[in-house]
C-alpha cells in the first residue's frame, strides 16, 4: 500500500504543475494558478510525511490572503499524518473522503435508453454542454470561459473528457480523468439534477477507465465525496485505500 499511495504522492506533486506555479514552504507547497482557471491549494511538499507546525500552515494561509486565493489544504491522512493537527489548530475545518483506487479493468454498465456516452474532444460541439454539466451538478455557474479553457487541456493532452449525451447531443451528466504518464484521476463527473438516479455518472465514470486503460493508464483513481458514493463507484472496481483530507475556513 505504501508504494500506491508514494505513487499517488508524486501525481498530486506533478498535475497542478500544468497550470499553477509552486511556491515552497518548507514542509508545505503552495500551488499557484497561473492565468484564469481552477483556483488551486497547499499540500504537503513531496516526500515530506513528518510534522508540520502550525506556524509553519500561517505562513501557507498568510500567503494565500495575499494573494487573494482560497486558504485550501489538500493531502492524504495516512502519508503526511503529522499535518491535520495543525491546520486544525490554525483554524480550518477538515473534511473527510474516501480515497479510492481502480482494482481490474472495471465494470462497463450500459447507459439508458436513448442517452450515449462517449469522449468529446477539444472542437466537439458537444463541449460547451458538457463542460456546464458538472457545475450545474453543484449549483455552480461555469466562468465564461470554461469551455474555452477545457478545450485547451484536452487538445494539450491534459485532460480527457467523456459525457452522457440526450438523443440532441446536450450533456446530461460529464467528468474528466487527468493523465500523467502510467496514472490518472477522475474527477469532476457530476449529473444534471433533473437526470440523476440514471446510472449516468457511472456510465460517465466507466467511459473514462476504458479511456485511460486504452492510452496505458496503470493506475485509475478517485476521491469519492462520502461513504454513500463511495460504495456506488464501489461497482465499477474502485476500492478505498486511504482518506483524502480536504481543509477550508469554516462557512
Amino acid at each position: 500500500m505504501t508504494g500506491m499511495l508514494n505513487r499517488l504522492e508524486t501525481y498530486y506533486d506533478t498535475v497542478p504543475r500544468s497550470a499553477a506555479r509552486a511556491e515552497e514552504f518548507g514542509p508545505l507547497t503552495l500551488f499557484v494558478r497561473e492565468g484564469a482557471g481552477w483556483p488551486y491549494y497547499a499540500r504537503p511538499a513531496l516526500g515530506h510525511g513528518g510534522e508540520v507546525s502550525v506556524a509553519e500552515v500561517e505562513r501557507v494561509r498568510s500567503r494565500q490572503r495575499e494573494l487573494g486565493v482560497p486558504e485550501a489544504f489538500e493531502w492524504v491522512a495516512e502519508t503526511t499524518p503529522g499535518l491535520r493537527a495543525a491546520v486544525e489548530k490554525s483554524g480550518l475545518v477538515v473534511h473527510e473522503h474516501p480515497l479510492m483506487v481502480l482494482e481490474g479493468g472495471g465494470a462497463t454498465p450500459a447507459p439508458p435508453e436513448g442517452v450515449t456516452v462517449r469522449m468529446v474532444g477539444a472542437d466537439d460541439p458537444a463541449l460547451p454542454s458538457a463542460a456546464a454539466a458538472p457545475y450545474a451538478a453543484f449549483g455552480v455557474a461555469p466562468s465564461p470561459d470554461a469551455a474555452a479553457q477545457l478545450a485547451d487541456r484536452i487538445a494539450a493532452g491534459l485532460t480527457r473528457l467523456a459525457a452522457a449525451l440526450d438523443a440532441d447531443g446536450t450533456a446530461l451528466s460529464a467528468g474528466q480523468h487527468q493523465p500523467v504518464g502510467t496514472v490518472s484521476e477522475v474527477v469532476g463527473v457530476g449529473t444534471l439534477p433533473a437526470a440523476r438516479r440514471r446510472g449516468l455518472g457511472l456510465a460517465v465514470t466507466a467511459a473514462l477507465i476504458a479511456d485511460a486503460r486504452a492510452r496505458g493508464v496503470e493506475t485509475v483513481f478517485l476521491t469519492a465525496t462520502d461513504a454513500t458514493v463511495a460504495r456506488l463507484y464501489a461497482r465499477l472496481g474502485f476500492r478505498t485505500i486511504a482518506t483524502a483530507l480536504i481543509a477550508e475556513p469554516a462557512s
